[in-house]
């Protein structure tokens, strides 16, 4: 496994991969790995010739106040993960590779990005946006790799490379788990012992919530209630939208997301589904 930090390094191997016939699969990561970015990286190398994994703490989807900082850093530990997974290149970059001069041209994530998560992190998505548009052509994938986990943040990439024409596709993975529910998480470690004993019940709240919305009632009054009496996180938000358009009127699939703010973390699931019938939220 090669472990490259320049832009130069990384065309460099891309070039030699392509004159070979090779395909490319992408796995954009902020490290701090977990078994669900290892579940993508074994997805990718079932459908591509070679896998690139990025490690990159992207300060540009970072907001005031917020844990750049103090995000989880660990670059030996997550090099011997990727390279048991299979990973065939880490491109780990600094700040200053990625970004050598302050961007004169602005991404927008649009009006998938002013619900969810997207209402109360103004700009988070179009940081997510410059780095990924980065990533896809500095690597030249064929395919790229992202979690349902955050499935927000999915929907937005899948509308850029529709919307531009971007010569690849999305893999969508799975939301991987622990035993007790909780969704695999760099933030995780951030949850009190207490905290940690509570934050399966944001999966049984969705779960709720589900059984819910198919018998044609209103999850969210629900849900809050549920949350409020088994957890001592405060709930953001639970919204139950249409998939991945992220607009109120659902249409095909569904997807019931919810955020929790714990002490020092802020944890967020969602599942996506079928509803039963049509339903009409507002």
């Amino acid at each position: 496994m090669l472990i490259l930090q320049t832009v130069d390094e990384l065309k460099g191997w891309v070039q030699e991969a392509k004159r070979a016939g090779h395909t490319i699969g992408l796995v954009p990561t902020m490290g701090f790995l977990h078994e669900g970015h290892l579940s993508l990286v074994e997805k990718a190398k079932a459908e591509n010739d070679k896998v690139v994994m990025s490690i990159f703490v992207n300060p540009a989807q970072f907001g005031p106040n917020e844990d750049f900082d103090r995000y989880p850093r660990n670059l030996e530990r997550d090099q011997q993960l990727a390279k048991g997974a299979g990973t065939d290149v880490i491109f780990a970059p600094g700040v200053e590779e990625m970004y050598p001069r302050e961007s004169q041209i602005k991404i927008s994530a649009g009006a998938q990005a002013e619900v969810l998560c997207g209402a109360k992190r103004p700009g988070h998505f179009d940081g997510v946006l410059k780095v990924v548009t980065k990533l896809f052509h500095l690597a030249e994938a064929d395919l790229a790799y992202f979690g349902q986990k955050d499935a927000q943040q999915l929907a937005i990439i899948e509308s850029l490379v529709a919307d531009f024409n971007f010569p690849m596709a999305i893999r969508r993975g799975e939301t991987v788990r622990e035993e007790d529910g909780l969704a695999k998480s760099s933030r995780n470690v951030y949850l009190s012992s207490a905290e940690r004993n509570e934050a399966p019940h944001l999966k049984k709240a969705l779960e709720m919530g589900r059984a819910l919305v198919l018998q044609g009632q209103d999850p969210i009054e629900p849900m809050t209630q549920y949350l409020s009496e088994h957890t001592s996180g405060k709930v953001d938000y639970i919204e139950l939208l249409d998939y991945p358009t992220l607009t109120a009127v659902i249409q095909n699939d569904a997807i019931l997301a919810l955020a929790v703010q714990f002490e020092k973390a802020r944890l967020i699931d969602n599942i996506i589904f079928q509803p039963k019938g049509e339903l009409d939220h507002a």
